[in-house]
């Protein structure tokens, strides 16, 4: 897994010509999940590493046994712009934006920490994230439960981080003309058990709604062609809209804002950063008492 996390990772580490350390116990470490999720956690830290430090920077890839408590602890650690202690409690939130030079230089809002966080969990794990400040470099601790010893000598398949779709699955639209915020809140989504699709200008996500005929949207406000706005009255006036549950998703917080939101048709306002399990309260709060206002 590690392995493979850094091939994916290497183009862009090289790139920056970073210098990449790896540390790990000789002995095989097993631990039970989907490894290609697995791996895009460990991929994931390593591309936030290499983005957030300075060319010619330091990274550092350790996993080692934690044998009292039955853990593997995975440690990706970089010589980059460091995180303030502001900061630090919202690094795994959606849509987090960091102001940092490097940052910005590469482009992204940093989001992977989210779906890290999502998938790391749903495998019985934790992500924590530590930095002594700003300039002082930043380190990310995963936390995975180890394999039972006496299931090692023939392990059993690899269980899915997430449920399959079904019954319970939703179909769910999410609308942001920031390409890597949308997909990011749709990886969300997805390891979640849901059918999401994807639009990036309010036209395209009517054009997708009509389509689709989601049973949840996401949609940002303030996007080309046409806004937020827009695009919610447009879907609420259609008639297979009555019971979509309609969620904005915006940096934008000010009182005259969420009024005309509300106005618009929306049943939520969340501003950016987003915590995920109050999304998802919002998706189950919807399912079991119909369409009403939910926040």
């Amino acid at each position: 897994m590690i392995s493979r996390a850094l091939e994916t990772t290497r183009p862009l580490i090289d790139a920056r010509r970073h210098q990449i350390a790896v540390s790990a116990p000789e002995e095989p470490i097993w631990i039970e999940g989907d490894r290609t999720r697995l791996t895009q956690v460990v991929g994931n830290l390593l591309n936030n590493a290499a983005k957030y430090t300075p060319e010619g920077g330091q990274i550092r890839l350790t996993v080692e046994l934690a044998t009292p408590d039955a853990l593997v602890l995975i440690r990706v650690a970089d010589s980059g712009t460091g995180i303030s202690g502001e900061m630090l409690p919202k690094v795994f939130e959606l849509f987090t934006q960091v102001d940092r030079t490097v940052h910005q230089a590469q482009g992204g809002l940093g989001i992977g920490l989210a779906l890290v966080r999502r998938l790391v969990e749903l495998h019985g794990g934790s992500v924590a994230a530590h930095s002594e400040g700003p300039g002082k470099g930043s380190e990310f601790t995963v936390k995975l439960p180890l394999l039972r010893r006496e299931a090692v000598a023939e392990p059993a398949p690899a269980a899915p981080a997430a449920p399959a779709p079904g019954s319970t699955a939703r179909r769910v639209l999410v609308v942001d003309d920031n390409v890597d915020a949308a997909l990011s809140l749709a990886g969300l989504l997805k390891v979640s058990g849901n059918i999401v699709e994807t639009a990036y200008d309010g036209q395209q996500g009517i054009d997708a709604a009509d389509r689709f005929r989601p049973e949840v949207i996401f949609l940002d406000l303030g996007m080309p062609k046409l806004d937020g706005f827009g695009a919610a009255s447009w879907i609420r006036s259609q008639p297979w809209a009555e019971d979509v549950l309609l969620i904005a998703v915006t940096g934008w917080g000010q009182e005259d804002v969420r009024t005309r939101t509300q106005q618009s048709g929306f049943d939520a306002h969340l501003v950016k950063p987003v915590n995920f399990a109050k999304l998802s309260r919002l998706m189950d709060q919807h399912r079991s008492a119909g369409r009403k206002s939910v926040g």
